[in-house]
């Protein structure tokens, strides 16, 4: 059995170092001198790391810190570096927005549809509404989400689901500030932007500039075009209810924008929308009574109905009037986020316009009907309805306003009088416009005082009236003149029914009304019923064209005889004659 050496000899040996020979005296014989050839005995690899441990963990724990140092360098300079962009210009343009008399929507023109309001404008409900679904934190966070922002550059760097921005700050900062790409480069110059823009911005300009750029859906940017688009009211009318719903959409806009046309989409934003007020409560933005008190609010219709067609037919008229009177292009009006208010009854129109939408059908060989409609305050001159078109987008044309139609003997009654300014030459005039025929016998209502025919009765700007219209008077007619033209117009000239010369008729309540026209039997051409009185003056013009010789030319036809003309146009005009002057 070979015994193991002494743990010195084995240090020696280790060390190169020969044993000691025996002390003097010793009897013991002095041991050979190792073999130097021989190997060295193998050091576990668990002694090894044991005993280099600590230099491995003071040199990890270096490289770690002097990361970290350099990381933080990095980030701090990157922070002062860092400039705070200027909005983008796609989300600084802005829509101007037409309302009708009584300020309700009638539509927009314009690249995009927003109009910026201050955050004092929107009501206080809506803004906590919005914090409660989109970021609880606000008020008090520092503009990132740290964990937000992990698991958006673990998104990009694996090629997973894209993330939101998470906080409001972050939100606002990739919709107006910076490019929707999609890098773990411009994540970080968003975060770095958001932190900035936190300690640099108050919270309630951060929430001003996000609630004014957020989309919506149905194209609305912004929670003023929103409000309207949903709702049909402006920001500061939205009540808890609506509030919380516009909040529950800005999730998935473009799938939550059906509500209310769509049952599936309307079912899953109410959940949503019941999520949000749980939230405010819990918050404390509401209180239990409100929670319980609030009703799931009617959404409009979407996609628009074929009246919002028709509609753009004022707006064409009143975009270039408010053009005018401010003394920019209408491009310029477009985008510079003014609100007209014009002169119409939304109501009236939408009515006018249902009345008379099965009579514009092609009744065959070509023949097309044209109907248009005008009613114009006398004394004034405000246009209370213009109908030139059954849908805008078939035919631009407006014949309300641009439509020479044969006159006929509808001018018949001014024959013995004297006209001067804007009513010079009408007698000569063989097709008139029905905005000028109705402005001239609204001015015999108005006992000879002409007031030039206006749509726009004032425009704001960011809450500020930067223009309020004024009538424009004349006097053409005297008394007796005046006079004259509507006793003709009421005993019809001794008129015959199929001639075309004036035939009085009368709807219910008070006022002068005839029928006239060009063409008389199966060769009428043209057919004009008018009403007026001092309240309304009230012109229907009924024609027919066909397709010309050269191509998108037109020429006149002859109305067809069934359903007779005349009886048409005496119908429409006595029915908005009534809901025009009911009350008034």
């Amino acid at each position: 059995m070979k015994l193991p050496l002494p743990t010195a000899v084995r240090r020696r040996l280790r060390r190169g170092t020969p044993e000691r020979g025996p002390r003097r005296g010793s009897s013991r014989r002095p041991d050979p001198a190792p073999d130097r050839s021989a190997p060295l005995p193998r050091i576990p690899l668990r002694i090894r790391l044991r005993r280099t441990r600590g230099r491995r963990l003071r040199w990890l724990l270096g490289t770690l810190l002097t990361l970290l140092a350099l990381l933080c360098g990095t980030v701090v300079v990157a922070y002062q570096l860092t400039v705070i962009p200027e909005p983008h210009p796609e989300t600084v343009v802005q829509s101007t927005v037409f309302v009708d008399a009584e300020g309700a929507y009638l539509g927009r023109r314009g690249p995009v549809d927003r109009q910026e309001v201050p955050l004092s404008q929107v009501p206080g409900h809506v803004q906590d509404a919005v914090i409660a679904a989109e970021n609880r934190s606000f008020r008090t966070d520092s503009g990132v989400s740290p964990r937000a922002l992990a698991r958006a550059v673990w998104a990009t760097v694996s090629g997973g689901a894209r993330q939101g921005g998470s906080t409001i700050t972050q939100q606002y900062v990739k919709n107006a500030l910076l490019s929707p790409e999609q890098s773990l480069s411009r994540k970080a110059r968003e975060a770095l932007i958001a932190v900035k823009l936190d300690r640099t911005r108050g919270k309630d300009e951060i929430l001003e500039g996000y609630l004014n750029t957020v989309y919506f859906g149905r194209g609305a940017a912004g929670v003023q075009a929103a409000a309207r688009n949903y709702f049909g009211v402006g920001a500061g009318e939205l009540t808890v209810s609506q509030g919380a719903a516009l909040a529950a959409i800005v999730n998935i806009p473009s799938y939550y924008e059906k509500a209310g046309s769509d049952p599936e989409v309307t079912a899953r934003l109410r959940d949503r929308w019941e999520w949000v007020l749980d939230a405010m409560v819990a918050g404390g933005s509401i209180t239990g009574g409100q929670r319980a008190e609030a009703r799931f609010p009617a959404f409009r219709f979407y996609p628009p109905g074929r009246t919002d067609g028709q509609r753009q037919y004022l707006i064409d008229v009143a975009a270039k009037e408010a053009a005018d009177r401010l003394g920019i292009s209408e491009d310029e009006l477009a985008r510079g986020g003014y609100t007209v208010h014009t002169t119409f009854d939304l109501a009236l129109q939408d009515a006018t316009a249902e009345l008379v939408k099965d009579r514009a059908a092609e009744p065959g060989g070509g023949v097309r009907m044209h109907t248009a409609v005008v009613g114009v305050e006398p004394g004034d001159g405000a246009v209370r309805l213009l109908y030139g078109g059954a849908d805008h987008a078939r035919q631009p044309f407006n014949d309300a306003v641009s439509g020479a139609v044969e006159a006929g003997a509808v001018l018949a009654p001014f024959g013995d009088v004297s006209l001067d300014g804007p009513l010079d030459g009408l007698r000569r005039s063989t097709a008139p416009t029905p905005l000028r025929l109705a402005s001239a016998y609204a001015a015999v209502a108005a006992s000879g005082t002409y007031a030039a025919p206006h749509t726009v009765t004032r425009i704001t700007r960011e809450g500020r009236t930067v223009h309020t219209a004024r009538p424009e008077t004349r006097r053409v007619l005297d008394d007796k003149g005046a006079g004259l033209v509507t006793a003709q117009a009421r005993g019809g000239l001794g008129g015959r029914a199929g001639d075309g010369a004036p035939i009085a008729f009368r709807p219910e309540g008070p006022g002068t009304f005839f029928t006239a026209g060009a063409g008389g039997g199966t060769t009428r051409r043209t057919v004009w019923a008018t009403g007026f009185d001092p309240r309304m003056a009230l012109t229907v013009a009924v024609f027919a064209d066909r397709p010309g010789v050269r191509k998108d030319t037109t020429v006149p036809a002859l109305l067809p005889d069934d359903p007779s003309p005349t009886g048409y146009a005496e119908h429409t005009a006595a029915y908005v004659w009534q809901l025009a002057t009911d009350g008034a």
